[in-house]
C-alpha cells in the first residue's frame, strides 16, 4: 500500500497556495519521487514525511518547475547527513544536465548518488517495487512513470496441501522456493492479487501512448493546466486540460484521478475539479500537502 503526498500541484510559477510540481509516493519506509520544481525541499520540511527517506527520484523532463529544486535538495540531503544511497533518473541528456548543476556547486554530498538516463521501454527496480517508463507528448523529451508494488501471493489453501501429502516443514521448503513431492508453492495457493499501482503523467498532450501506459492502474496522477475552455492554450503549450485528464482516464479504466500542475489563472480548483468529474466521477483536485492513503477500500484522505 501507498500514501500519495503532493508537495507541489501548482504549473510553471510558484503562486502562494502551491508550489511546483512534486509528489511523493511512500511505502513502508521508502519514499519515491516525482519531479522536483524549485523549493520543494521545504515543502518536504513543513510535511509530515522526511526527504531523507527517498530512495529514488524520477524526473518527467528538464523544464525548470519540474528540476530546478533538484540540485538543492541533493545537497541539503548531504549536509543533513544522509549516507544511504540514491537513484536519480531522467529521460536521455538528464545525468549530464545533472552533472552541470552539480558540478557548479562547492562541495560533496557525502553519499552514493547513481544518475541514470531511462526512456520509454525501461523498468526499474526500486527494492522490491518497479518503476516503468511511457512516453509523453510535451514539445520536448518527456516522459511518465508507472509505480507497482509486487502482487501480493494467494492464500495457501491447506486441505489440497494435505491431500498431496505435506506437512509441517514443507512449507518452509516450499516458502524458499523448492519442490517438494513434486509440489511447488503455486500448486496450492491461489491465484495472486495485483500489487497497487500509481501513475504520474508529468506534462502532457493528451496522447494514446499515456492510455495504454497507464491502463488499469489504481491512481492516475495527471497534469491538468486548463480548463477546456482554454483549450487553445492547452495545445499550444502541449499541456492537458481537466476534460483531457479525465478522458485518459476513463478511456484507460483507472481507479481514481488526481489533478495537478494547474495554472494560476484558476485561483480555485473547484471549476476544473467539477469538469472532471462531468466525464470521471472518481477524481480529486488536492492541494499542496494532502496526504492520501491507498486502502483496499480505495483512496481516502489522511
Amino acid at each position: 500500500m501507498f500514501d500519495l503526498l503532493f508537495l507541489g500541484t501548482g504549473a510553471s510559477v510558484p503562486s502562494r497556495d502551491r508550489a511546483l510540481p512534486c509528489v511523493a509516493a511512500k511505502r513502508g519506509p521508502d519514499i519515491i519521487l516525482f519531479d522536483c520544481g524549485e523549493g520543494s525541499q521545504r515543502q518536504f520540511m513543513i510535511s509530515r514525511f522526511s526527504f531523507m527517506k527517498i530512495r529514488a527520484i524520477f524526473i518527467t523532463h528538464l523544464h525548470g518547475d519540474h528540476f530546478y529544486g533538484l540540485p538543492g535538495l541533493l545537497q541539503t540531503m548531504g549536509m543533513s547527513g544522509r549516507k544511504d544511497p540514491l537513484l536519480v533518473c531522467g529521460p536521455p541528456g538528464f545525468s549530464s544536465a545533472l552533472e552541470l548543476c552539480m558540478g557548479v556547486c562547492e562541495g560533496e554530498i557525502g553519499y552514493p548518488l547513481e544518475m541514470r538516463d531511462v526512456e520509454p521501454g525501461d523498468v526499474i527496480p526500486v527494492n522490491d517495487m518497479t518503476v516503468s517508463v511511457f512516453k509523453t507528448e510535451h514539445g520536448i523529451v518527456s516522459q511518465g512513470y508507472v509505480l507497482r508494488e509486487p502482487d501480493i501471493r494467494g492464500k495457501i489453501d491447506t486441505q489440497k496441501a494435505r491431500e498431496l501429502g505435506l506437512h509441517g516443514s514443507d512449507y518452509r521448503r516450499l516458502e524458499r522456493g523448492e519442490t517438494v513431492n513434486g509440489v511447488t508453492l503455486a500448486d496450492i495457493t491461489s491465484e495472486p492479487k495485483p500489487g497497487k499501482s500509481i501513475a504520474y503523467t508529468g506534462d502532457s498532450l493528451k496522447c494514446q501512448s499515456i492510455i495504454d501506459a497507464v491502463a488499469g492502474v489504481d491512481v492516475l496522477i495527471h497534469e491538468s493546466t486548463y480548463l477546456s475552455g482554454d483549450s487553445d492554450y492547452a495545445v499550444a503549450h502541449n499541456h492537458s486540460t481537466a476534460k483531457d485528464a479525465a478522458e485518459t482516464a476513463l478511456e484507460a479504466g483507472v481507479g481514481t484521478l488526481m489533478l495537478v500542475h494547474i495554472s494560476n489563472r484558476y485561483k480555485d480548483r473547484t471549476p476544473l475539479l467539477e469538469e472532471a468529474r462531468q466525464t470521471f466521477p472518481e477524481t480529486f483536485a488536492p492541494a499542496d500537502l494532502d496526504l492520501f492513503t491507498m486502502t483496499k477500500a480505495g483512496l481516502r484522505s489522511a
